[in-house]
């Protein structure tokens, strides 16, 4: 009798490698879904909540300055200890203000930029907060150094870095697909696999843009967990006691204003569009400001001393070194924080198409698994087929 041929176990084996990697492309399709909407997370907030608009009482209504609004502040609530002031990207925002209340409470509060108003508290975890929480770090902890959600979600920079550049190679010639239609009715496969295709070919460089960072951020986090650092930024020493002047009864003489310390810092360096304010936490201590300049992408900072109107320390656009340049340009480039709302819409709009994009490829996988699965099942019961013998002539020996 013929022996039965042995069967391969190794399409079996890679059914089910198939079939484990599923959780892994929902991993991927919740990340890149929870990027695209903290995108616009702020905006939403400012949709939803009242207090986090910029709201005019008339259409004349010219913003206050900061010192204004700190004096506006503390007619509201005389107790109050005001540490920081901000304005953020985006002028139909509120002011966001940190605070000390007498009762010991730290809350950051919602200002009219117009009014000078308190307008409510930012809760201590908002929509905000919690999209960039869970694409950030999938809502792991940090108890000692970055959490290990925030090495899990960095890590798909790798496989994304990956799959774009195996995926211009398999694409040959993509460039001819930016304007190739969606096919329609020729099925799911035809119009997932035209759908993969065009967003993964308009999506490129955005994909280039969000791997690449995502890289740096998980290299960030080896650097921090292992307390190395590239930052040139200076450590401004406080303010010498004899610096301090002091009125007839001894105490400190009065500093300078906040708008006095901006006029300052502007004269300072050229282009600076101050958007932050940290005020003196003791009589020692700088009048801190800052903001973006020419370059989008970073932000320079002055340290006012406010008794003698000089700029004691400054930290430039030109004191970074070149990896600092690189470095620090790679959260707001993921984020798409730089630009105000224009460059948010683009970096949503893209973040829609990379979903998209993972989803298509999800549903095409899945299906051409579940294809392959129900053919080695039926495979498996169908009943095995028994070669027969060939029939020989046997010529007679003489």
């Amino acid at each position: 009798m013929a022996r039965q041929p042995k069967k391969s176990n190794s399409k079996l084996w890679f059914l089910v490698h198939s079939w484990l990697a599923l959780p892994i492309w929902f991993f991927v399709l919740i990340v890149c879904f929870t990027g695209m909407l903290a995108v616009v997370s702020k905006e939403i907030v400012w949709l939803a909540n009242p207090d986090v608009r910029a709201s005019k009482p008339h259409d004349d209504a010219e913003r206050l300055s900061f010192q204004q609004v700190l004096d506006a502040m503390h007619k509201a609530e005389p107790g109050l200890a005001v540490r920081f002031l901000s304005q953020p990207d985006g002028s139909h925002f509120a002011l966001e203000a940190s605070v000390t209340r007498p009762d010991g409470t730290n809350p950051m509060l919602y200002v009219n930029p117009y009014t000078g108003e308190i307008q409510g508290k930012r809760p201590d975890f908002n929509f905000q907060a919690f999209t960039r929480a869970l694409h950030g770090w999938w809502l792991v902890p940090f108890t000692n150094g970055y959490s290990w959600g925030w090495y899990l979600v960095s890590l798909l920079g790798l496989p994304m870095l990956a799959s774009l550049v195996t995926g211009l190679v398999v694409y040959k010639k993509f460039w001819r697909g930016f304007f190739k239609p969606v096919r329609t009715g020729h099925g799911r496969r035809i119009f997932w696999g035209d759908l993969h295709r065009l967003a993964g070919v308009w999506s490129i460089w955005f994909i280039a843009v969000i791997s690449v960072t995502g890289i740096w951020f998980l290299i960030q986090a080896i650097l921090g967990d292992n307390h190395v650092t590239i930052s040139s930024e200076p450590i401004v020493p406080v303010i010498a006691r004899e610096q301090v002047p002091q009125t007839a009864d001894g105490t400190p003489a009065p500093r300078i204003d906040l708008d006095e310390a901006a006029r300052i810092a502007s004269g300072a360096i050229d282009g600076l569009e101050i958007s932050f304010i940290s005020l003196p936490l003791t009589a020692y201590s700088h009048i801190s400001m800052g903001g973006r300049g020419w370059y989008p992408l970073m932000f320079q900072t002055a340290e006012v001393n406010p008794y003698t109107r000089a700029v004691d320390s400054q930290f430039l656009l030109g004191d970074r070194s070149a990896l600092e340049f690189v470095t620090e340009s790679m959260r707001p480039l993921h984020t798409g924080d730089f630009g105000g709302l224009p460059i948010k819409l683009v970096w949503f709009f893209f973040g829609l198409v990379l979903t998209l994009l993972v989803l298509s490829g999800l549903l095409i996988w899945t299906k051409r698994t579940a294809q392959a699965t129900a053919a080695a099942l039926k495979r498996s019961e169908r009943p095995a087929r028994v070669r027969q013998p060939r029939e020989t002539t046997v010529e007679a020996q003489p």
